[in-house]
């Protein structure tokens, strides 16, 4: 039984170990470089007893940081992934919430890390400690699929930092049912576009640790030159994108295509905005050949929980469906009487399912208020998440978002 994440990497790295698994185009890390280093930090972090702490990474969009985060899992910690560009004010707040044991950077964010008043690794010092399988065993019989992982922080409405905290079970689930539906493989070359400090990333990490697949960490500047973008895509091969949708709508804006089209793309997978139909189509009709599929779902249940395969022709003015929800996730439309919205009519989204996380980091008030006991099942415990998003089904029974509450 697959109860923690860190199994796709030991299963992958024993099967494919020379394979690359995470390159940002300079620099690349095999899944045996991968699990070696995650081994080596989770044992130093181990040895410093950091179990059931959070752990904060201050690092650029890089290979390594995707070995401290899988090390900081090995350690039975979780960790935090801090934008290095953030406001230093927002950053501060987000510290003093999680109050970690450590933050690890890199050289070139280390005055950044010191002036935030915590203990402060170097990747470079601590990425060939001695392992310590020993003690890494000793944490793996200790841990259980509840324990979190990670904590991403979202500003929500307030602009108040958020930590949503997700656990092994949520993300277990999220890749298996996304997997299942999308269709991932050994083959799968992902270009991602999502900062690693959003739980977007997901959608590339933890399916190529499934697989053994390769994701590229497509350079931030890249997104400013559209042309320059795809013939990255087309250099490394890139067949799978779970991109936003303004990334890709900035690429068809600038009319792209009349000057190079994707050559490997077969999979498009986009999410957090509508796609304007306009744009959608300059997509289709550039890449007859490629699926696209639109997908929903908030943090609060470990990313994304419906889909749509786009199957049909879509006029300007309709929308996109959000479809239906993934295997082992339930949608219910509550209306403000919380009972079953009728056919057609608006209703509030609310999740049911594996995939919710344990809620906000240090805020009961505002767990409480959004995971709340189903009004349908009166019978026993069972939480489920109240989105605040408006949803519809259209006559062809497919989910439609429609607004947000307030």
């Amino acid at each position: 039984m697959r109860t923690n994440i860190l199994q796709y990497l030991e299963e992958t790295a024993a099967r494919v170990p020379e394979k690359v698994s995470f390159s940002d185009g300079k620099d690349s890390v095999t899944f045996a470089e991968l699990y070696r280093g995650a081994r080596s930090i989770g044992s130093l972090l181990a040895e410093k007893n950091c179990r059931r702490r959070a752990v904060a990474v201050l690092m650029d969009k890089h290979p390594h940081a995707i070995v401290t985060f899988m090390g900081i899992i090995y350690s039975g910690a979780y960790y935090v992934a801090l934008d290095a560009q953030m406001p230093s004010l927002r950053m501060q707040m987000i510290i003093d919430t999680i109050d970690p044991a450590f933050i690890i950077t890199d050289e070139k964010h280390r005055k950044t890390a010191d002036a935030l008043g915590r203990d402060v690794l170097i990747y470079s010092d601590i990425v060939n400690h001695t392992e310590n399988a020993a003690l890494l065993e000793n944490i793996r019989a200790k841990q259980i699929d509840a324990d979190p992982i990670y904590v991403v922080f979202t500003s929500g409405s307030t602009g108040v930092p958020k930590g949503v905290a997700a656990c092994h079970r949520s993300v277990i689930d999220y890749t298996e049912s996304l997997c299942e539906a999308i269709g991932f493989d050994e083959n799968t070359v992902f270009g991602n576009q999502t900062p690693l400090y959003f739980d977007a990333c997901l959608k590339e990490i933890i399916p190529t640790l499934k697989y053994g697949a390769t994701t590229h960490l497509i350079p931030r500047k890249l997104f400013l030159l559209p042309v320059k973008l795809v013939e990255y895509l087309n250099e490394k091969k890139i067949n799978t994108l779970c991109w936003v949708v303004s990334a890709l709508t900035y690429i068809s804006s600038f009319k792209t295509f009349e000057t190079v089209i994707p050559q490997y793309l077969k999979t498009i997978a986009f999410a957090s905005e509508v796609f304007p139909i306009r744009q959608l189509n300059i997509w289709r009709n550039a890449l007859p050949n490629t699926r696209f599929i639109n997908l929903y779902g908030p943090t609060e249940t470990t990313g994304i929980c419906c889909y749509y395969e786009v199957e049909r022709e879509f006029g300007e003015d309709e929308v996109l469906p959000v479809g239906r929800p993934f295997p082992n996730t339930e949608v219910i439309l509550l209306d403000e009487n919380n009972r079953v919205s009728a056919p057609g009519e608006r209703g509030e989204i609310c999740i049911r399912g594996t995939r919710l996380t344990h809620g906000y980091f240090l805020n009961p008030e505002k767990t409480a208020e959004a995971f709340v006991q189903n009004p349908l099942n009166p019978h026993y415990p069972e939480l489920i998440y109240r989105t605040g998003d408006i949803g519809t089904y259209n006559a062809r029974g497919e989910l439609i978002f429609l607004s947000r509450k307030d």
